[in-house]
């Protein structure tokens, strides 16, 4: 293995975890894990150290983000620029787990392995605070907001970002259900494009005994209903995931008020739209909305939609594909095609948009519960891992 950490090294980066697994924050809410994160990184000296990247202001006037942190890691060379991006969010779910250092706060956890990511570059930045590059340099981003989707856009929109644009950028994320260390790998489509929509009605109250004299939503959003259900092929076993794949998912309806006497005046649909590509992503978003238009019509309502958890396809470029599995060889560590896109979205598919990128899969254990499940927990033994087949990249491309 390229990274070998002494059993002090790596019994810190087990603590470091444990200490962000207790105290998780929420997407653009990330302030005490990104000063955790920046005062272990000053205390390596990288070259740079750039803080407060990735804000951004929300339809109501609240500025979140901002809490993105890179470190840089100079050769004095000339070369290429490597980008290894981590997250810094945990997901507003109790954590139910007799684990001694599970989360101290009852609705938020780190229940995606965000808190073991960031261990696994904390140690990256270890090793190259001892071994800089030979030509170029590392640049070593910890984003904001990632499970919303808006963190990787806004890192990239943010000025002081502009003099870190990578050549090559590179993430993992580890997968349940997957052998404990090995990697699953692909080329082109990798994570589906996915956002929300609120499709919001409004019509008038009336009395619940005479409802003929209002306009009620029911009708047309019972009518969304299996609409919607009807744009989407997702569910059928037989569908491949390929660029005809849509899934549309409804996670929330909310009619009028809780109250028998009125007959309601507004209502709203909440659904996840799912495919594989950008393209098809635009066909099925405006499908949804011609549907919203015509039904909101013949009752007579105002419709409005909204879209917000906006992800974008993430598509691994084949050279860096190449570059990872260069990297997994020279590490001895057993690796297979991943066979289709993943069904779940990932924001590194901003980085992707702007230089060749590769997201990667790390098998966190066959028997491991699912990402986003209450019990789930990124296991240590994976940090020393991601940390190798990280520096190894490095030591390939930059020496």
């Amino acid at each position: 293995m390229t990274t070998d950490f002494t059993n002090a090294q790596m019994s810190d980066l087990i603590d470091f975890r444990h200490a962000l697994h207790r105290k998780p924050e929420l997407s653009g809410e990330e302030h005490n894990t990104a000063h955790v994160v920046a005062e272990r990184l000053k205390a390596l000296q990288p070259d740079a150290l750039v803080t407060g990247l990735g804000k951004w202001t929300e339809e109501n006037g609240d500025i979140l983000g901002g809490t993105g942190i890179a470190a840089v890691f100079e050769s004095g060379k000339d070369g290429p620029t490597l980008l290894f991006r981590c997250e810094l969010d945990g997901l507003p779910i109790e954590e139910l787990s007799t684990l001694a250092y599970r989360s101290v706060v009852k609705t938020k956890a780190h229940l995606c392995g965000h808190d073991g990511h960031m261990a696994i570059l904390l140690g990256l930045a270890m090793r190259l605070s001892l071994q800089r590059p030979a030509m170029g340099r590392v640049i070593i981003l910890f984003q904001p907001a990632e499970e919303t989707g808006k963190g990787a856009r806004a890192v990239l929109a943010e000025p002081a970002f502009a003099p870190l644009m990578p050549n090559y950028a590179f993430a993992l994320h580890n997968l349940p259900g997957v052998q404990l260390g090995t990697v699953q790998l692909k080329a082109d489509a990798m994570c589906c494009a996915s956002r929300g929509v609120r499709i919001k009605m409004e019509g008038k109250t009336s009395h619940a005994s005479m409802p003929q004299d209002g306009k009620s939503p029911v009708e047309a959003l019972m009518k969304m209903v299996d609409g919607l259900n009807a744009l989407s092929n997702g569910l059928d076993a037989e569908q491949e995931l390929d660029e005809a794949y849509k899934l549309v998912t409804i996670t929330h309806i909310r009619v009028g008020e809780p109250c028998f006497g009125v007959s309601p005046g507004t209502g709203e649909l909440w659904a996840t739209l799912r495919t594989v590509t950008d393209a098809a992503m635009n066909e099925l978003l405006g499908a949804v909305q011609d549907l919203a238009k015509a039904e909101a019509a013949q009752q007579g309502l105002t419709m409005r939609m909204d879209e917000d958890d906006v992800f974008d396809a993430c598509t691994n470029h084949t050279m860096t594909t190449e570059m990872v599995a260069k990297a997994l060889e020279a590490e001895g560590i057993a690796w297979a095609p991943q066979p289709d896109p993943m069904r779940f979205s990932e924001d590194f598919g901003q980085f992707g948009q702007h230089c060749p990128a590769t997201l990667f899969l790390l098998g966190s254990g066959l028997d491991q519960p699912q990402l986003h499940n209450p019990d789930f927990d990124f296991p240590d033994s994976l940090i020393g891992i991601g940390a190798g087949i990280f520096e190894r990249i490095i030591r390939e491309q930059l020496g």
